[in-house]
C-alpha cells in the first residue's frame, strides 16, 4: 500500500479477512499459488480495480502486479503492489517474488478462473509459466464470494434504499402513451444521481446488463438470449433485451425489473405495475407469484439445500396450473428460481436443481417468480435476501403487491 495513502483501518482488516479464507481454501485444495485476473475478484481482495493480476501464495503475503494504472493501484490497493513490467518476462516475476516455492516443489500448482479468463490469455500465461500444473480456481472464489460480511451488507442496503425511492418515483412518472425508454430513461437518471455506477457486473459468458428493464405488454415476453425468465424486446437485435420505444398502454402488465449498483454492491428488485387492471387470468399469475415468494420464505434459513425451493416453486406453479408459464415460456423457460447477489448479479447460489449447496448465514439471494404470456406479458415479484443464523433479512424494502396506477 503506498506510504501516503489513508486507508480506513476496518477496509484494511476487511480485505486480509478475504485473502486469509482464500489462503483456507487454497490449502484444502492443495493449491500453492492463485492468480487473480477477474477485475472483480481483483477489487475484491485489494479494494482497486487496475488493470494487472493478484498473485496469493497459500502462506505468505500477496503481490499486486500492476500494468495500468500503477500510481493509482498504489492509492487504492491494501496489499503490495508493484509494477507488472514485460508480460514475457512474468514467469521470472513471479518466481522473484516466491523464489522458495519454485524451489521447494518441481511443479508449482497454480490456479486462476478458467470460467471467465479467455482461452488465448490463458495459453499466454501457460507459455511464460510452463513449468506449472494449472488448475480452475473458479469454484473457490464463487464460494470465497457467497458470504457476504458486514461492510459488504452496508453497502447493498444503501443500494436497496435508492432502489425503493427510485420505484416509488417512476410509479408516479408513468403515463399511458409513454414509451418504456423514456421510462427506463427517468429511472436511469434517478439511479445515477444516487450513486448506481451505470452498471450491473455479470459473470455468466456473452451476459449484458445496464439498469435491467422496464417492459409493458407483449414486449415484456419477447424471447431473447439473456438468462432470465423476462429480457424485453430492446431496441435494437444489436441489443435485445431491456426496454423498447413501445408505448405502455393500459390493463397490461408492466414489469420493472432492475438492480442498482452503488459502490460495487447491487440490490436486484422487480415489481409488477398496471395503468387500469390486469385481466383475470395474469392477475391469478401474479397472485401465484406472491404465493410462491411467500411459501419460498418460510424455508430460507441456514441448512435448507437451494435446488429443493426451486422444486418446490416448481410444484405450487404446477397446483395453479400455470407450470408452462413459470420463469418464462417453452423453451425459453429459465430452470432457477433465484440466484446469489454481491459484486456481479449472478453469483453463487443458484436456486436451481443441481445445486445441493445448502443455504448458509451470510449468503444473499434474489428471489424472482415470474410467469410469462406470450404476447400478454409478464408478472411477477423479485426481493433480494439476506440468510440470518435463524432465518432471513429481506433486504429490499420497496412497497410490494400489484402496483395499480389510476387513470
Amino acid at each position: 500500500m503506498h506510504s501516503e495513502q489513508r486507508i480506513d483501518a476496518a477496509i484494511i482488516e476487511e480485505h486480509r479477512n478475504r485473502i486469509a479464507r482464500l489462503q483456507q481454501k487454497m490449502e484444502l485444495a492443495g493449491i500453492d499459488l492463485y492468480l487473480v485476473t477477474h477485475n472483480v475478484d481483483i477489487y475484491y481482495l485489494t479494494g482497486s480495480m487496475q488493470t494487472g493480476y493478484v498473485l496469493v501464495p497459500r502462506c505468505g503475503e500477496p503481490v499486486y502486479l500492476v500494468k495500468r494504472s500503477y500510481l493509482r493501484a498504489q492509492k487504492e490497493s491494501i496489499v503490495r503492489v508493484a509494477p507488472l513490467g514485460s508480460f514475457r518476462q512474468l514467469g521470472e516475476t513471479i518466481r522473484s517474488y516466491y523464489a522458495e516455492l519454485f524451489q521447494v516443489k518441481e511443479a508449482v500448482v497454480i490456479a486462476t478462473e478458467f470460467d471467465v479468463l479467455p482461452v488465448q490469455q490463458y495459453e499466454r500465461l501457460r507459455t511464460v509459466i510452463p513449468d506449472a500444473n494449472w488448475t480452475d480456481g473458479s469454484i473457490l472464489f464463487r464460494e470465497l464470494r457467497m458470504i457476504k460480511s458486514s461492510d459488504e451488507l452496508d453497502r447493498i442496503r444503501v443500494a436497496a434504499a435508492a432502489a425503493h425511492k427510485v420505484l416509488a418515483d417512476a410509479a408516479d412518472y408513468i403515463q399511458p402513451g409513454m414509451t418504456e425508454l423514456e421510462l427506463i430513461a427517468y429511472i436511469e437518471r434517478e439511479f445515477r444521481l444516487q450513486g448506481h455506477v451505470g452498471m450491473i457486473r455479470m459473470r455468466g459468458f456473452n451476459q449484458e446488463l445496464i439498469t435491467g428493464m422496464v417492459a409493458s405488454g407483449s414486449a415484456g415476453a419477447e424471447p431473447t438470449y439473456f438468462d432470465g425468465p423476462a429480457g424485453g424486446l430492446g431496441l435494437t437485435p444489436a441489443s435485445p433485451q431491456g426496454s423498447s420505444r413501445k408505448a405502455i398502454e393500459v390493463n397490461e402488465p408492466i414489469l420493472i425489473d432492475f438492480g442498482c449498483c452503488i459502490d460495487g454492491y447491487v440490490i436486484d428488485q422487480t415489481r409488477t405495475l398496471v395503468i387500469g387492471e390486469l385481466d383475470d387470468e395474469l392477475q391469478r399469475a401474479y397472485d401465484a407469484s406472491e404465493a410462491i415468494l411467500r411459501a419460498t420464505e418460510e424455508h430460507l434459513k441456514p441448512g435448507t439445500v437451494c435446488e429443493t425451493l426451486y422444486e418446490d416453486a416448481i410444484d405450487m406453479a404446477k397446483s395453479y396450473g400455470l407450470q408452462e408459464h413459470f420463469m418464462g415460456y417453452g423453451e425459453d423457460q429459465v430452470k432457477f428460481l433465484g440466484h446469489g447477489i454481491g459484486m456481479e448479479i449472478d453469483e453463487w447460489p443458484v436456486l436451481a436443481r443441481g445445486f445441493k449447496q445448502p443455504l448458509q448465514e451470510g449468503m444473499v439471494i434474489a428471489i424472482e417468480p415470474k410467469f410469462t404470456f406470450p404476447g400478454r406479458g409478464v408478472v411477477g415479484i423479485e426481493n433480494t435476501y439476506l440468510i440470518t443464523a435463524d432465518g432471513y433479512e429481506k433486504l429490499t424494502t420497496a412497497e410490494e403487491g400489484l402496483r395499480i396506477i389510476s387513470l
